[in-house]
């Protein structure tokens, strides 16, 4: 019977668990790519990627790209200031990655 009940609460977890969305972001020269996953490995079927800058405004919405990459511009200005990269995927969850001066710099081969 423990038995039973312990199995039951650790399968009704593991949905909870699967839905773990994950973001990560990393810049290329001038490019920046954004990666979004599940923790189960499965890529989201959709959504949108938020670009803001570090006064909090929004410079740019775009689509969640095939196999859940989204790839852009670094935008003028910002590489001195840093990114905060929100993403929404369409089964209702987010998450967000913070692009700091530094990782910025590191990635354009500048620090």
């Amino acid at each position: 019977m423990i038995r039973a009940l312990a199995f039951a609460l650790v399968v009704a977890a593991l949905p909870v668990a699967a839905h773990d969305l994950r973001v990560f972001a990393s810049v290329s020269g001038q490019t920046v790519t954004v990666e979004s996953t599940f923790s189960s490995g499965r890529v989201p079927t959709g959504g949108t990627v938020r670009v803001l800058d570090a006064g909090n405004v929004l410079l740019m919405t775009l689509d969640i790209g095939a196999e859940g990459k989204t790839r852009f511009t670094l935008p003028e200005g910002t590489a001195k200031t840093g990114l905060m990269i929100e993403v929404e995927v369409n089964e209702g969850h987010s998450d967000y990655w913070m692009l700091t001066p530094d990782d910025i710099a590191y990635g354009q081969g500048t620090n």
